[in-house]
């Protein structure tokens, strides 16, 4: 229950219109109850009279009871489906705002199908239960006791033959809503892997097809297609066998009126037009009982859904924002690591004790094995994850004390696999600085050496580009997120210069552009290139997450350790590279 009124608190800000919901509803019960009065007065009074004015006018009734019962249950409708979607949108919201400010610990554990499951289906099922529950579910209570109340007052002896079968109908109700939650449950996780396992084949369809692998994820999400549509029918056989039921119950109890109610009549203590009415009231009264399997349902999946989306909303983000947290101005690019250690869990340690202090506009390179903690480093630094010792500072002010806002519009990002927007290539050089010109956008792209391109395409900056960028090479989405970059004007950097999978042009251009965009900035780079450790005023050598050596690239070789090493097996074929092609050039 407390998850189901936690999803009718969503209602609370729509109050006004809920009213009007409640009075229509109010309305068109009203209009429904009193058409079997009106069927009776009219076969004991219209009938029995043998006037055709008067039955003229009582059928006048009936049909403006109908047209009022009409123009009640439209306003009910259409408001009850405004207010569900209306909640429906605010959940979703809600879902997508927390997914946002969330860190990169909670998305390094999620599954992207299961979020975009929960985001989908699971709200869907809260905007019925909106709908059904908070509004259908009140109609069917106030039918129901006033049905009862009615069927009292006609005739009690009746009334409690109806009555008897009432806590047999209650009890399979509550029992289908038990067998139905934990179904519904395995449900929706089924649907939630399902779309994991479609949005990661749709993801690596090239590895798919470069691997001829088709059939075996055909079988795959054939197997996981198989199991939704088992557990979705097990779901629906149980909802059907209860509908049944009911079903059987009200009509064996009608039967046994009849039988009961046309004695009475024929012994002359009710009339024809009295049984005609006590009928009509009893099938009202069965469309709540006959309702109570298909409220079952909808209240079991509202019930799993929600407890699968308020997961979302309780999260809380591992990195928070103090109260007190200030804005950071412009810095100048002083950044210190202070005993800084960190690690994704209790257990296993991914830095110790990094000491570190870079003086604005120098150059760190990163290097280290798979694993060593190079990219921990460097996102540590906008805080995609809080140090769990020491402290980072940047001109000597704890990057905890500042709001995250601030924090990342002073540290620039290029990845080694930069992400482009389905948008037009203006918007995604913008992204980070929305309100920048036209002139601000065609200076950071010729720093960024991807102007000229732009301009030779049709349409230009205006051209889109595919989903994740992919109608643009990867030196060209490179370049895009280099000018994105740019355009931010950020006094500390982060990048990775690996360019091992373009071509020496694309390379040679891209390094153009890095060495323009480092220029006058502190940065912090996980360096694949000799060029970028010659240019770097300190190299940090990791291991196993500790700064086993560190020092300029000649000092380093002098000293004969670890980067000597790297640089005999992996540096010094570059160097060899690029002294040959100088010769040629020469």
């Amino acid at each position: 229950m407390h998850v189901l009124l936690r999803e009718l608190s969503f209602l609370k800000k729509y109050w006004p219109r809920l009213i009007v919901v409640y009075a229509c509803l109010i309305g068109s019960v009203g209009s429904s109850l009193v058409a079997p009065w009106l069927v009776k007065q009219t076969i004991d009074i219209g009938l029995a009279s043998g006037r055709l004015s008067i039955l003229i006018t009582l059928g006048l009734m009936v049909i403006g009871a109908a047209l009022f019962r009409g123009m009640f249950a439209y306003g009910q409708a259409y408001l009850a489906e405004y207010l569900s979607q209306r909640v429906a949108y605010d959940i979703r919201n809600a879902i997508y705002n927390r997914l946002q400010y969330l860190s990169y610990a909670y998305h390094d554990r999620q599954q992207t199908g299961q979020l975009m499951s929960r985001a989908t289906a699971d709200v869907e099922a809260v905007r019925a239960l909106i709908q059904m529950g908070a509004i259908r579910m009140v109609q069917i209570t106030f039918q129901f006791l006033l049905s009862c109340y009615l069927l009292l007052n006609l005739n009690w002896q009746l009334t409690l033959i109806v009555f008897s079968i009432l806590p047999v109908v209650g009890v399979r109700a509550v029992v289908t809503s038990n067998r139905l939650r934990p179904v519904w449950v395995s449900a929706q996780e089924a649907v939630a892997q399902l779309g994991t396992i479609l949005q990661e084949n749709l993801s690596g369809i090239r590895v798919v097809k470069s691997f001829t692998r088709e059939k075996f994820e055909g079988k795959k999400f054939g197997s996981k297609a198989e199991f939704v549509f088992q557990t979705n029918f097990s779901a629906n056989r149980i909802q059907s066998f209860n509908s049944a039921i009911m079903t059987f119950m009200t009509l064996s109890c009608t039967a046994v009126v009849l039988w009961y109610g046309g004695r009475q009549v024929i012994a002359g203590n009710l009339t024809l037009g009295g049984l005609v009415q006590f009928n009509l009231y009893l099938a009202i009264l069965a469309m709540p009982i006959r309702s109570l399997g298909w409220m079952a349902n909808v209240f079991a999946r509202a019930e799993s859904s929600g407890e699968r989306i308020f997961e979302i909303l309780d999260t809380e983000s591992e990195v928070k924002e103090r109260v007190d947290a200030v804005s950071l101005p412009a810095v100048n690019g002083l950044v210190k690591f202070e005993n800084v250690s960190f690690a994704y869990n209790s257990v296993s340690a991914v830095l110790k004790d990094v000491n570190l202090e870079v003086f604005p506009g120098q150059v760190v390179a990163l290097m280290g094995a798979t694993g060593s903690g190079k990219s921990t480093v460097v996102s540590l630094i906008p805080r995609f994850y809080d140090v769990t010792g020491g402290r980072i500072t940047i001109d000597d002010i704890d990057i905890r004390d500042v709001t995250i806002d601030s924090l990342r519009k002073n540290v620039g990002i290029v990845h080694q696999d930069p992400f482009l927007f389905t948008a037009t290539i203006r918007d995604n050089i913008s992204y980070g600085a929305v309100d920048a010109t036209e002139e601000d956008i065609i200076d950071a792209s010729k720093v960024a050496r991807i102007h000229d391109f732009v301009m030779s395409l049709p349409v230009g900056y205006d051209t889109w580009v595919g989903e994740r960028g992919i109608t643009l090479s990867g030196g060209q989405k490179q370049r895009v997120s280099i000018a994105r970059t740019i355009l931010m004007d950020p006094r500390v950097l982060i990048l990775d210069d690996s360019t091992s999978s373009v071509d020496m042009e694309t390379e040679y251009l891209i390094q153009l552009a890095l060495a323009e965009l480092m220029t006058g900035r502190t940065t912090f780079v996980i360096a694949q290139r000799l060029r970028t450790l010659l240019r770097a005023d300190q190299i940090l050598v990791l291991r196993s997450g500790q700064v086993v050596e560190r020092g300029t690239h000649q000092e380093l070789l002098d000293h004969g350790g670890i980067y000597r090493e790297i640089y005999e097996l992996q540096l010094k074929d570059q160097e060899e590279a690029a002294a040959a092609q100088q010769v040629k050039v020469g």
